[in-house]
């Protein structure tokens, strides 16, 4: 005998992204900080180098919304980490796909002279 599934749903939730130079994270979650679903650009198939690129993670985003869309997702605040190619990406999805933006918030860690950076990349 089958389990049925926990079949919930959301209007409204939080959305984080979080842009590195070779990943892209989205995680949804419901106003309580639940995960609905969560996705990235390795998980959509992306492997290497192509990780890190804007469409990769246009992917990674729409895959994740698909997903909360079907729970009922028509509203949510976004957080977006990290100074990543992916950032901007994300951002643009959110606005096609007719997700509402209630909140954006920019939630990238800023050091207060905290400890000594590593040295720049020689090339």
């Amino acid at each position: 005998m089958a389990v049925a599934a926990n079949k919930t749903t959301i209007t409204d939730g939080r959305i984080y992204v979080v842009a590195t130079f070779n990943n892209t994270l989205i995680t949804i979650t419901d106003g309580s900080g639940n995960t609905i679903t969560w996705s990235s650009t390795g998980k959509v198939g992306f492997k290497g180098a192509r990780k890190s690129t804007p469409f990769a993670a246009t992917q990674a985003v729409q895959a994740a919304l698909d997903v909360a869309k079907g729970k009922g997702l028509r509203s949510a605040a976004v957080y977006i980490k990290g100074p990543g190619p992916g950032r901007d990406a994300a951002l643009r999805v959110f606005r096609s796909a007719g997700i509402k933006v209630t909140e954006l918030h920019d939630v990238t860690p800023v050091p207060h002279n905290g400890t000594r950076a590593k040295k720049p990349r020689h090339g």
